[in-house]
């Protein structure tokens, strides 16, 4: 569950520290997605998306399905990379099989509109009744 500014409720962050840091040089893939976070938001240094993207990337190839919804975020809108719908699609894809509901919501997205994918009406609705049933109101 989300709490506020999206940080997981159970696993809000601590300001900006220098042991973010080494924990996510380290290979923490938490750490990595929240030194991601930070940099997207500008929470604690100054907002850079293509560090965020580097740090959501390294935490998204291990699996981490909050970078990965992120980092397929990014692609779809070109913020820190170049726009490539395609790789957005498969980002939220290994995200939703995690169970994201926003991963979930913006496949179901990208599949109702042909986004990066050709466009599939019972995928969309497939992917939007996921989300709706984890209580997110873009699904519902």
């Amino acid at each position: 569950m989300l709490g506020l500014n999206g940080w997981p409720s159970e696993a809000k962050p601590k300001p900006f520290s220098q042991e973010l840091v080494k924990r996510a040089e380290a290979g923490d893939s938490f750490a990595q997605w929240s030194l991601g976070r930070c940099y997207y938001k500008g929470i604690g240094v100054t907002q850079d998306y293509k560090e965020a993207v580097k740090w959501y990337t390294k935490a998204a190839e291990q699996g981490y399905a909050l970078a990965q919804s992120n980092l397929g975020v990014c692609y779809e809108e070109g913020t820190g990379v170049d726009k490539d719908e395609k790789e957005a699609v498969k980002w939220y894809t290994k995200s939703a099989l995690q169970g994201d509901p926003k991963a979930q919501s913006n496949l179901g997205e990208c599949y109702e509109e042909g986004t990066g994918v050709d466009k599939d009406e019972k995928e969309a609705v497939k992917w939007y009744t996921k989300s709706a049933l984890q209580g997110d109101p873009k699904a519902q």
